[in-house]
C-alpha cells in the first residue's frame, strides 16, 4: 500500500481556454480539488510554492482553508523555498495551519528552485551573510525553523506583560505537537538526501535530480532513497521516516485523455542544465491502464518510496484533475498493489 496524493504547481493563465484564469481561481480551485481528491480516495493534496510567478506562492492560508474543508487527507507543500522565509513567523503560520487541519500537515521545504527574478529573496528582506551563499542561508533558516518547531522555550518574558505569562522562557505560539516529524526536504541529489536524513527530515524527491550518472532517472532516484535510509539508520533516529517521489502519470481512458496526453506515450528521460549544472529529468507516463501498470512496475524509485505525488495539469480544472486521480486510483493502483 502506498499513499497517493497530487502535486499542483498552481498555474493560472488569463487565456480563454484556461479553466484557471486568475489568482482567485487557482486558490479556490485548489481547495475544491483537495476536497474532490479526498472524495475519490486520494491521500494527499500538495502544492508548489513559486514567488514572483502566476502560480501558488503563499501556502499557509491555502493549507488552512483546505484543512478546514477536507477532513482526512494530508495537506502539504512541495516545496517552500527557505531562502524567502522568516523562520519564527513560519513556525507561527505552520502551527496555526496544522492545528486547523488537526495534525495533517506535511511540509516540504528546500533551498528552492530557479527563480523568476534575480535574487528574489532579497526583496523579501533576506540577505546571505558575509561568505554565505543563498543555499547556505536556506539551510540556516531551516535549522532555525526546525529548532523552533521543537517547542522549547527560549525567549525572556517581559516582567510587565500585557497578559500573564506561563513560568519560564517562552516559545513561539501556537505550537503544534508532532509537526517537527512531518517536515520534508526536497532533495535534488544523493548527497543532499544523506544530509536530509542527518537532519531528521523526511525525503521528498521530485521529477528531476541535479546530477546525472548515466543511469535511468528512476534508478538514480532509487539510489538516492537507499542512501537516505542508510544515513537515517546511521544517525540513530528513532522514528520511521517517509519518502516520496513525484511522477506525471496519465491513464488514457477517455477520448479526452488521448487528446490531451496521447503524445506523452513517447516521453523519455531527459538530461539538461539547471542552475548551471547537469540535471536528469524523469519522463511522463501516459498509456492505457494495463500498460501503465506494466511500465510503473519497473520504476525502482516508486517501489522504494512510500508516497507517490502525481503532478497534475491544474489549468484543466477541478473536474478533469479529479478524473485523472480517480482513473489512477481505480484502474492503475490496484494492479500495482498500491490499493486493495
Amino acid at each position: 500500500m502506498k499513499r497517493i496524493g497530487f502535486l499542483s504547481f498552481g498555474h493560472w493563465n488569463p487565456h480563454p481556454q484556461s479553466a484557471v484564469r486568475s489568482a482567485s481561481d487557482v486558490l479556490l480551485q485548489s481547495i475544491e480539488l483537495a476536497v474532490a481528491a479526498e472524495e475519490v480516495g486520494a491521500d494527499g493534496a500538495y502544492f508548489r510554492v513559486h514567488h514572483f510567478a502566476q502560480q501558488l506562492a503563499s501556502p499557509f492560508p491555502l493549507l488552512a482553508a483546505a484543512g478546514a474543508r477536507a477532513s482526512r487527507i494530508e495537506l502539504g507543500t512541495g516545496v517552500i523555498d527557505m531562502r524567502y522565509e522568516n523562520p519564527a513567523y513560519m513556525v507561527e503560520d505552520a502551527g496555526a495551519a496544522d492545528l486547523i487541519a488537526q495534525g495533517r500537515l506535511q511540509l516540504g521545504i528546500s533551498r528552492g528552485s530557479p527563480e523568476q527574478v534575480i535574487e528574489g529573496y532579497r526583496h523579501f528582506g533576506h540577505d546571505p551573510r558575509e561568505g554565505e551563499s543563498d543555499a547556505d542561508m536556506a539551510r540556516r533558516h531551516t535549522a532555525q525553523f526546525l529548532a523552533l518547531l521543537e517547542g522549547e522555550g527560549f525567549a525572556e518574558p517581559n516582567p510587565r506583560p500585557m497578559f500573564p505569562n506561563p513560568p519560564g522562557l517562552l516559545r513561539v505560539e501556537p505550537h503544534s505537537e508532532g509537526l517537527r516529524d512531518r517536515i520534508w526536504w526536497g532533495a535534488g541529489s544523493r548527497a543532499t538526501a544523506v544530509w536530509t536524513a542527518q537532519q531528521g527530515m523526511n525525503l521528498m524527491s521530485s521529477t528531476l535530480l541535479t546530477e546525472d550518472t548515466g543511469v535511468p532517472f528512476h534508478q538514480l532516484q532509487a539510489e538516492q532513497i537507499h542512501l537516505f535510509h542508510e544515513a537515517w539508520r546511521e544517525a540513530g533516529h528513532e522514528r520511521t521516516p517517509r519518502t516520496s517521489v513525484s511522477r506525471s502519470i496519465f491513464p488514457l481512458v477517455t477520448a479526452q485523455d488521448h487528446a490531451y496526453f496521447g503524445a506523452d506515450r513517447r516521453s523519455t528521460d531527459q538530461v539538461g542544465m539547471i542552475d548551471g549544472g547537469l540535471a536528469r529529468f524523469g519522463k511522463s507516463y501516459a498509456a492505457e491502464p494495463d500498460e501503465l501498470v506494466r511500465q510503473l512496475a519497473e520504476d525502482e524509485a516508486i517501489a522504494a518510496a512510500d508516497t507517490v505525488l502525481l503532478t497534475i495539469p491544474n489549468t484543466l480544472g477541478v473536474d478533469y484533475n479529479a478524473h485523472i486521480l480517480e482513473s489512477i486510483l481505480t484502474h492503475v493502483a490496484p494492479g500495482l498493489g498500491w490499493r486493495d
